[in-house]
Parts: C-alpha cells; sequence; structure tokens
C-alpha cells in the first residue's frame, strides 16, 4: 500500500485545506467554525511521483467532555497508530495555544515522523510568527499557508523523499465501489463499522454525526471493495445550514461515482417517502441498488410491525422492485454477512455484456410476440438493437420513429429483457435512436 500520512491538530487551524491542497481536492468538507470534520477523511494524491494516502482527522481537544468528541479524539489516535507519517498543523495567527502543546507531548513518543506544518503564513513577511513554535521541540518545521499554497512545495518535497512510494506493490484488481445512504441516523456508519469490525466511523445518537462522505477500501473474500460513508439526506425543507447543504451535496456527488447504493431504511419507521426519493435519487443515476431494511432486531418476532413495515416498503418503493432487499441488524451483527453475496451478485449483473446477435433475438422475439401500439397510421419499427454500456446495461434500439415508443411499451420491453437476459435485479436503460439523432427514453425502466 503507499504510505499514509495522518493530518492532526486542533480544531480550525486548517487541516482540512491542507487535506484539500494535498489531494487536489474539496474532499473534506471545509468551514470557518471549529468541528467540522469528524471522521477520518482518506484520499489519495501522487506528489513528485510519489503516491500517497493522506487521512484528515477532527480537531484534538486535549480534554474531551462530550462523549462525541472523545470519539473525534479516538478516531485521530486510530489515524495516528495506522499512519507512517504525521502532518501536525497548528494556527500561526492564533500562536502557540495550550492545546498545540498538548497535541505534541501526544506525538512525542509515537516513533514516526512528525512534520510541523505552521499554517496561515501567506509569506515570507509572516513567518517572524513562527518563533514560538519552535519551543515544541520539532525537528521539521515548515510555514505555509494552506488556503494560498505558499511553502507547500517544501513540505511536499520533504514528504515525497523520506516516505517512498509502494503503491507498484499494490494489486491492480478492480474494486466495487458501494455508496451507504440513507436518512440521518438509520445507521449507515454503524453497518460499515459492524463490516469492519472497526469503530473508524463515529456512531452517535445525534442525527448528523457524519457530515463527509468518507472513502473506506478493504478486501473481504478475495475481492477489493470501497464503502463510502455518505451523510443522512432530509427532506428539502429541513436542510437549512450551508455546512448540511454542502453535506448533501457530497453525497450525491457520491451517488454518482459509486457501483451499487446500499440505502439503509430504518425497521421501526417502515419505508417513507424519503426513502423514496433517495431510492429515485439511485434510480436516477442508474445505480445497482439493495434494499437494506436495518435495526431488524427491533421488529423481529413483532407480527403487526413487520407486516407494516413489508406493506409500506411494497407501496413505497414499488417502483423499484426488482431490487434486492436484505433484513439485519448492524447492532447485533445478525444478517450482515449476507450483504457481501447480494453485492458480487448485483455487481455481475451491472456489468454484464452481452452479444449484439443476443440483445437483437431478444428484442425481436419481444416485437413478434407484442407488436408496439398504432399511433394513428404509424408504428414503431426497430432495425437492429445492440448493448452500448454497462453499469448500467445500456441497450440502444435503432428505430424509425422514437416518439412512436409509449412509456407502458418501453417497459415490457424492459421486463422482457430483465427476464431473457437474466438481469433479474440490475437496473436497465433504454434508449431509442432515430438516424442522426438521439432520443433517450429511460433509467432502469422508468421515466
Amino acid at each position: 500500500m503507499s504510505p499514509v500520512i495522518a493530518i492532526v491538530g486542533r480544531p480550525n487551524v486548517g487541516k482540512s485545506t491542507l487535506f484539500n491542497r494535498l489531494t487536489r481536492s474539496r474532499g473534506a468538507l471545509v468551514d470557518d467554525r471549529p468541528g467540522i470534520t469528524r471522521d477520518r477523511l482518506y484520499a489519495e494524491a501522487v506528489l513528485d511521483g510519489v503516491t500517497m494516502t493522506f487521512v484528515d482527522t477532527g480537531g484534538f481537544d486535549s480534554i474531551p467532555e462530550e462523549p462525541l468528541l472523545r470519539q473525534v479524539v479516538l478516531q485521530m489516535d486510530r489515524a495516528i497508530q495506522e499512519a507512517h507519517g504525521v502532518i501536525f498543523v497548528v494556527d500561526a495567527r492564533q500562536g502557540l495555544m495550550p492545546g498545540d502543546i498538548d497535541m505534541a507531548e501526544r506525538l512525542r513518543g509515537i516513533n514516526k515522523k512528525v512534520y510541523l506544518a505552521v499554517n496561515k503564513i501567506d509569506g515570507p513577511e509572516l513567518e517572524h510568527l513562527m518563533g514560538d513554535f519552535y519551543s515544541l521541540g520539532m525537528d521539521d518545521v515548515y510555514p505555509l499557508s494552506a488556503l494560498h499554497g505558499y511553502g507547500i512545495s517544501e513540505l511536499i518535497g520533504r514528504l515525497s523523499e523520506e516516505l517512498p512510494d509502494t503503491s507498484s506493490l499494490e494489486s491492480s484488481r478492480e474494486s466495487i465501489a458501494v455508496a451507504v445512504l440513507g436518512k440521518p441516523n438509520v445507521g449507515k456508519s454503524s453497518l460499515i463499522n459492524r463490516i469492519l469490525d472497526d469503530d473508524r466511523l463515529i456512531v452517535s445518537e445525534i442525527p448528523g454525526t457524519t457530515r463527509d462522505s468518507v472513502d473506506i477500501s478493504f478486501s473481504m473474500g478475495g475481492k477489493d471493495y470501497v464503502f463510502i460513508d455518505t451523510a443522512g439526506i432530509r427532506r428539502k425543507a429541513k436542510v437549512k445550514e450551508k455546512v448540511e447543504k454542502f453535506s448533501v451535496g457530497k453525497t450525491l456527488e457520491s451517488l454518482r461515482r459509486c457501483d451499487i447504493a446500499v440505502i439503509i431504511l430504518d425497521a421501526s419507521e417502515g419505508a417513507t417517502e424519503q426513502d423514496a426519493r433517495i431510492c429515485n435519487y439511485a434510480m436516477e443515476q442508474g445505480k445497482g441498488t439493495v434494499i437494506t431494511v436495518n435495526k431488524w432486531d427491533l421488529v423481529q418476532g413483532k407480527r403487526d410491525l413487520v407486516k407494516r413495515l413489508k406493506e409500506s416498503i411494497s407501496l413505497q418503493l414499488r417502483f423499484i422492485s426488482f431490487a434486492p432487499s436484505l433484513y439485519l441488524s448492524a447492532m447485533t451483527g445478525k444478517g450482515v454477512k449476507r450483504l457481501f453475496p447480494v453485492l458480487d451478485k448485483l455487481y455481475g449483473e451491472i456489468s454484464t455484456r452481452l452479444p449484439t446477435s443476443t440483445v437483437n433475438s431478444v428484442i425481436e422475439a419481444a416485437f413478434a410476440e407484442n407488436p408496439p401500439p398504432r399511433a394513428g397510421k404509424r408504428q414503431l419499427k426497430i432495425s437492429y438493437a445492440t448493448q452500448a454500456a454497462i453499469r448500467p446495461p445500456t441497450f440502444v434500439l435503432f428505430v424509425n420513429n422514437a416518439e412512436l415508443m409509449p412509456d407502458s411499451y418501453e417497459r415490457y420491453l424492459v421486463n422482457r429483457l430483465r427476464a431473457e437476459l437474466k438481469l433479474f435485479h440490475s437496473p436497465i436503460k433504454i434508449v431509442a435512436r432515430e438516424k442522426g439523432k438521439k432520443y433517450t427514453r429511460s433509467q432502469g425502466g422508468q421515466k
């Protein structure tokens, strides 16, 4: 694996800004209020020809009184443990603070390279602000501005010299990207922690604990996965804060780059209109979807509750009835192991490539058995069909007039393709194309 560098320091000293600068991303949520980053965030970057993995951590509080703050410090300690080196960020404008001294003491005995980044120094005229920080006893001290880029190249140069690139030894296997989505507090982070057997993600009863989308890579059963934990998606009327709006935007961005969406429902609530909206986001993006009912331990054995739960799923999520569903408990672990066979099978379906002859055969048979309805004297005719893409399987039908395909007939063709090609749980996209122009009808068999 590539060398791992943890970025640590007090709240609001610029850790996330430095993380984004080094990884050339907007991966970490940045705001001028302390405490925005809570979980560990990972991102890979190639700097001076060396591949490195950076870890952004929550702000260090030397005397964390709240349980959530204690978990943030625990996350930071775990990031330091797994890292090959540490960037310790301080704020030159604020000067040396007691929390900086406590952090330095914490790092003194780790037996790893520590790089002291004195942030918010926008140019050489401000380097006099560094004086007090030399008292921390750090060998490598770098004046820099994470926001404006001053001094960053010197830090990168030292990192690339002292942390050799080991990425060439990594496996080139393809990873399955899985975004875990749902309303706030349905158990998204709890499920990932159960899978990893590691409290990598902060879990709390406070809705909205996860603010960033967090990528976590791991292997299981000889296969590689990237799980993306996301912020909970509330109804639009309840999304007011700038930070929360950005978090929801990051969640939808995570959905766009995943292969499969695992959408978490709360068994005690049943399927709600907001759950349906989240499923529809996945449908619009053409993502393979697994409906995962968490907190099953709260309703199991209670017949009336189970009945209402299943009725709500049938009603609210009928438009995605082809998606596989699972019932599990992240708290107890029951049913969690069944998730991976479902993911592997679904990934196989959405990645299916079929010969043009097979696709043509299915479409021709469907037309012959149930011709499309006429629109006056006109009727839809097809020249041939072919598969154009995967994830999701996308089929192009070359026709005389795309406007002549009614929604009902499109759904009929999707169902035939699903049954004949054994794409039982995959979304299917159909594109009706005329000569000289393209007309896209649907995604996953729905408008």
